[in-house]
């Protein structure tokens, strides 16, 4: 909601500011078609690589913090909002706590979230199924569109 690529942008810079936290490298920007919840407007998303000196906990606490300081309210599950901060991986580590699973349980399963994450990590390896991000693309059910996003607006195929 509320501009979409420039609350990703604004996010990112949160993320590079927070104490612990330095982004490496992030993806271009994709605009994504809903999944779930498909009447609303598209997304845009990316993901980043960052280095951390926080624990999985601390990092979700600090995403959390991005969130609120944006603005976010608890809406619909797969609603519009103004900002969705989500830990996809952590290293090789597998956390299963009640308010935090990593590896994402949706990771593989979402283009919008492979396409991105491929560009900039495509040789990582899922630490549950033992396949790389590419394999995971490779291997993906998920027939939902996603085009790389052109800050003129106008998005070309991926």
């Amino acid at each position: 909601m509320d501009d979409p690529a420039v609350r990703c942008r604004e996010a990112l810079c949160f993320l590079s500011e927070a104490s612990g936290i330095r982004v490496l490298r992030q993806s271009s920007f994709y605009r994504t078609e809903p999944v779930g919840f498909e009447k609303q407007d598209w997304f845009i998303n990316a993901v980043a690589e960052i280095r951390t000196v926080l624990t999985p906990q601390e990092l979700l606490k600090a995403t959390q913090e991005i969130e609120d300081k944006m603005g976010r309210l608890k809406g619909a599950r797969w609603g519009p909002r103004v900002i969705d901060l989500d830990i996809l991986l952590y290293g090789q580590e597998v956390v299963e706590d009640d308010d935090l699973v990593i590896p994402h349980p949706e990771l593989h399963k979402r283009r919008f979230v492979l396409q991105p994450l491929c560009e900039i990590a495509s040789y990582a390896i899922h630490p549950v199924f033992g396949v790389s991000i590419r394999g995971l693309m490779d291997r993906l059910d998920d027939d939902s569109r996603v085009y790389l996003y052109r800050t003129s607006g106008e998005p070309c195929l991926a």
